[in-house]
C-alpha cells in the first residue's frame, strides 16, 4: 500500500472520527439533561428532541467531508486516482478544519443545549431562545465545513 493512500484514509477518518466524537459527547450531555426533564414531564419531548439533536450536526458535517475526500480520489470508482504522499498530506490538512471544529463545537453545543433544556423545562415559552444560543455554537462547525470544502477543491489530484 502506498503512503499517499494511507494519508487519504487517515484524512477521511479524521474528518468523520473527530466530528462524530464531538457530536456523540454533545448529544450525551443534552440527552442526559432531557431525560431528567422527560421523567417529570413527557409532554416536553418535542423541544427536548430539538435541543438533543442539534449537536448531532457536526457528525453529519464530518461525514460529508469524509465522503468528499473519498470522492476526490475516486476511492469508490473502478479506477482510483493516483496521488503522492504530499497530496495525501494536503488532504489531511484539508480535513483538519472540520475535524477540529466538529469535535469542539459538538461538545460545547451539547453543553449549551443541556443548559437550554433547563430553560425549556422552567419556561417553555422561552425555549427557542435556547435554540438560538445553540445555533451560535453551530456557526463554527459550519465555518469548519466550508473551509474544508474550499481546501479540498484547491487540491489537484
Amino acid at each position: 500500500m502506498e503512503v499517499g493512500l494511507i494519508y487519504v484514509i487517515f484524512a477521511a477518518a479524521l474528518a468523520i472520527g473527530l466530528s462524530a466524537t464531538g457530536s456523540a459527547i454533545g448529544i450525551g450531555y443534552a440527552g442526559q439533561a432531557a431525560n431528567g426533564v422527560l421523567s417529570e414531564d413527557p409532554d416536553k419531548f418535542g423541544i427536548m428532541l430539538i435541543l438533543v439533536a442539534l449537536p448531532g450536526t457536526q457528525g453529519i458535517y464530518g461525514f460529508i467531508s469524509a465522503f468528499l475526500i473519498i470522492l476526490k480520489v475516486n476511492m469508490l470508482g473502478d479506477a482510483m486516482a493516483t496521488f503522492t504522499a504530499a497530496q495525501g498530506l494536503q488532504l489531511i490538512g484539508a480535513a483538519l478544519p472540520i475535524a477540529i471544529t466538529g469535535l469542539t463545537s459538538g461538545i460545547h453545543q451539547g453543553k449549551v443545549c443541556a443548559a437550554g433544556i433547563g430553560v425549556a423545562e422552567k419556561k417553555p415559552a422561552e425555549a427557542m431562545k435556547a435554540v438560538i444560543f445553540a445555533a451560535l455554537v453551530e456557526t463554527y462547525a459550519v465555518l469548519g465545513l466550508v473551509i474544508t470544502i474550499f481546501l479540498l477543491n484547491g487540491i489537484k489530484i
